[in-house]
């Protein structure tokens, strides 16, 4: 089996982009916790039956998972077509305002925005030549585009989130996340993640 999940890559993609995005001047009100915790972190598949990307599990510990601090991991997921660039990657974020769940918009390509290549944009966070970060490198699974057709599993891995200076609207609250990974105008795979944002 081999050892990279594509459907991990739909499932933290956005994660990636909103902590890259969150450490850039691109804001002119900042809030800078002490600490902040992702608590209730669900996930479900949302695609078409056909969709050839499907996540098949991912677990996520410890709930709370502090920011900075070490988070385990493990999943599987499978794909039956091979995944090259341009990869469009179409995010919906959402945030529940007085019992409303409210989209909020692309601001400096974080939010509810169209990615029109994901590839490229990894190539971005982890610049081509670069090693993989850990666990990737220690498994020898890949970080760049592009990744086979398969099925895919990560094993279960420890990862450190660093500290990051999050937008002020980001910081408390509910939230909700749906990502369509797509090529050629066509759905490869569709997933929704809720979680809850605390600071202080």
């Amino acid at each position: 089996m081999k050892t990279i999940i594509v459907a991990v890559f739909q499932a933290f993609f956005f994660v990636n982009v909103f902590i890259q995005q969150g450490n850039c001047d691109v804001f002119f009100k900042r809030h800078t916790p002490k600490n902040t915790k992702i608590l209730g972190f669900s996930w479900e598949n949302c695609g078409k039956p056909a969709d050839p990307a499907v996540l098949k599990s991912l677990d996520l510990s410890p709930d709370p998972i502090g920011i900075p601090g070490d988070v385990t991991a493990s999943a599987a997921g499978t794909t039956t077509v091979g995944l090259v660039a341009p990869l469009s990657l179409n995010v919906t974020l959402e945030k529940e305002v007085a019992g409303f769940w409210v989209k909020v918009p692309c601001v400096e390509e974080l939010g509810s925005c169209h990615y029109p290549d994901g590839c490229q944009l990894l190539d971005m966070l982890i610049p081509p030549g670069q090693d993989c970060p850990e666990p990737l490198h220690t498994y020898g699974i890949p970080c760049h585009c592009p990744f086979k057709a398969g099925d895919y599993s990560l094993p279960k891995s420890d990862f450190y989130l660093p500290n990051v200076d999050l937008p002020y609207w980001l910081t408390n609250g509910n939230y909700k996340v749906e990502g369509v990974l797509g090529s050629n105008g066509q759905e490869l795979g569709c997933l929704k993640v809720a979680l809850s944002l605390h600071s202080n």
